[in-house]
Formats: C-alpha cells, sequence, structure tokens
C-alpha cells in the first residue's frame, strides 16, 4: 500500500467556552469538539464521515485545512506535519487542499460574477497567468462541472442551490488540487438535486485521481460514494471499515442505530424489520460521559463501559470498533 496522502494521529481540539454572564476573570469550560482521532487517507480514495450533529466532523475538516486551531496530536500532509510548516509550505499546503462548503449560497460572493468567484483562486495562487488563459480555464472547468459557459457573467443570486454548489465545486477543482474536502456538500438540497451532485463528485474524483473526504448526515448518500467510512460520535471514532461493510455489517451499536434509522424502499420490508431507537439526546461535549462515550445511550452498555476508554478492536477484514462488546464479522 502507498503512503498516504493524509494522516490524522490523535488529533484533539478543544475549545474554551465562557459561560454565559461569567465574570472576565472566570475560567472556561473546556468544550472537546474532537477527542483522540487516528486516521488514513491512501492517495485516490474517497473517506465518508458520518455522524449526528455535534460529532465533530466539521470540526476535523477545518482542523485539516488549518482554520481551526489543533489541541494535540498531529495532522500530516504527505509525511509532512502541519504544525510545522513555514509561510511557503502553508501556501502550498492550502493550494492542494480545498474545500466544498454546505450552503452553497453563503459560501459565494453575491457582489463577484462567477467567472471572479471560479477564477479567484486561480488568480490568488497564479498571479502571472494571464487574463485570457484565466478566463479559458474558468469556461472549461464551468463545462466539466455541468454549467453553460454563458453564463459567467451573472451572479449567484440568478442560479438554483445546485447551480450555486456546482460553482463551488467548480472554484475548489480550479487549482487541480490533490484532497478536496465536502463538508455536507448535499444537505442543503433537494433529494433529486443531491443524486446529480454526488455522481458529479464521484466522476470528477475518478477523472482527476482525487484524493476526497465526504462528510454528511445520511448513510446512504455516504456509501454510494466513499471507499471507507468513519463513523463519528462526539468527537471520537465508533466504527472505521470499507462502506459496504460498515453499512451492511456494522459491529458498534451506534453505527447499528444510524443504519436502522435510514428507510428501506420497500413498504413491507420497512414494517416488518426490528428498528433500535437510540434514546436520550447527544451528550454535551463540554462534559462527555467517562469512558465510553456513546454508554448514556447505548443498548448493550455495561457498568464496565464507564471505566475505561474502549480501544479500537478488529471487528472484520479491515473493520475496527471502539466498543467492549463488539458484533465480530467472520
Amino acid at each position: 500500500m502507498s503512503e498516504p496522502i493524509l494522516s490524522v494521529r490523535d488529533l484533539s481540539v478543544v475549545f474554551d467556552v465562557k459561560p454565559a454572564g461569567a465574570w472576565p476573570w472566570t475560567a472556561p469550560n473546556k468544550l472537546h469538539a474532537v477527542s483522540g482521532l487516528s486516521l488514513d487517507l491512501q492517495p485516490g480514495e474517497t473517506l465518508g464521515l458520518v455522524g449526528e450533529s455535534g460529532s465533530g466532523k466539521s470540526t476535523l475538516a477545518r482542523a485539516i485545512i488549518g482554520t481551526v486551531p489543533v489541541t494535540g496530536g498531529d495532522i500530516l500532509y504527505k509525511g509532512q506535519s502541519l504544525m510545522q510548516m513555514s509561510v511557503q509550505e502553508r501556501r502550498r499546503h492550502r493550494r492542494d487542499v480545498q474545500m466544498v462548503f454546505q450552503d452553497p449560497l453563503a459560501a459565494l460572493n453575491p457582489r463577484m460574477t462567477v467567472g471572479d468567484i471560479i477564477a479567484e483562486p486561480l488568480v490568488t495562487h497564479e498571479p502571472s497567468t494571464p487574463r485570457k488563459e484565466v478566463k479559458k480555464r474558468v469556461s472549461e472547468m464551468m463545462e466539466r462541472v455541468g454549467l453553460l459557459p454563458n453564463l459567467i457573467n451573472r451572479y449567484p443570486h440568478e442560479f438554483s442551490g445546485g447551480q450555486c454548489q456546482r460553482i463551488g465545486i467548480a472554484r475548489a477543482l480550479i487549482l487541480k488540487p490533490k484532497l478536496m474536502i465536502c463538508d455536507e456538500p448535499v444537505s442543503a438540497l433537494d433529494v433529486s438535486v443531491q443524486a446529480q451532485v454526488v455522481n458529479l463528485l464521484r466522476d470528477i474524483q475518478k477523472d482527476m485521481g482525487l484524493s476526497m473526504i465526504f462528510i454528511a448526515h445520511d448513510l446512504s448518500v455516504v456509501k454510494h460514494i466513499s471507499d471507507r467510512i468513519v463513523v463519528m460520535y462526539l468527537g471520537r471514532p465508533m466504527e472505521v471499515g470499507p462502506a459496504n461493510a460498515v453499512t451492511r455489517q456494522p459491529t458498534h451499536p451506534y453505527t447499528q442505530a444510524l443504519i436502522s434509522s435510514v428507510p428501506i424502499p420497500d413498504p413491507k420490508a420497512e414494517r416488518a424489520r426490528e428498528r433500535p431507537v437510540l434514546e436520550g439526546d447527544l451528550p454535551s461535549p463540554l462534559s462527555p460521559p467517562s469512558g465510553c462515550v456513546f454508554r448514556t445511550r447505548c443498548p448493550i452498555a455495561q457498568d464496565v463501559c464507564a471505566q475505561d476508554r474502549p480501544p479500537m478492536v478488529d471487528t472484520g477484514p479491515d473493520q475496527t470498533a471502539a466498543c467492549l462488546f463488539p458484533t465480530i464479522n467472520q
């Protein structure tokens, strides 16, 4: 196996949060957004991140691109630590790693034309590129994402949500990055448009040989585009494995609950199947449960689960789960 393009090692991201109405000298509380997360991303691979809101998916994405400070651990891009990069190396890293955001319209500057929005990264990182060449590359990228080049002088408010997301994808791809992070890129779109955007991302990823991190709530969407899946809960990985294995034979109780929440198209099968329901709400990251963070909602939790954090154990071929009582796949 080749060297990973991205490696996350025991990553922790902690924010200081002061209580409402607290005095200026009051010590802040610690919000553990990501805690002890490790993963590898291979060249040309799509890694899906799935979990409830508040599980740390977007924080992890922003830590990778450098907009969120890292509290502990390390992030390695092509074997080099992001924490030890110089200013020039950081600039090259920003060129190689691009991001597609959740809200397609809010991510675009309403005062700029579509052509200027897509060209902005190119003008920033390659300022010596002739204007004619810039316009040519922008037109080619618009065609690649399914937009007519004659729309180049229009503004974002003149486009639909799906078209705005295609503009965001074109902007992310104009520099031909090595890694693209998609932070819930289809959650604000209609179901039919979601399928179009996901298929577009999958085709582009294969054509350009991109590595991709795809963040979403919907496991069915993540399965469709991902090679491997990381299931997160309260900033920690619960299960990691190949997409088919995680979605068809989940071994962690949390993954099993997420799978059961995905409806089956067959009405009879949907009514007949047993559906485990998660009880209670997601605990506050300001005071996460001791031991296994999922134990307060876990249907098979025992007293021992409150003592120590469970390690990641093998539960199947290339599949691991952070559980003391996982379902083992033979």
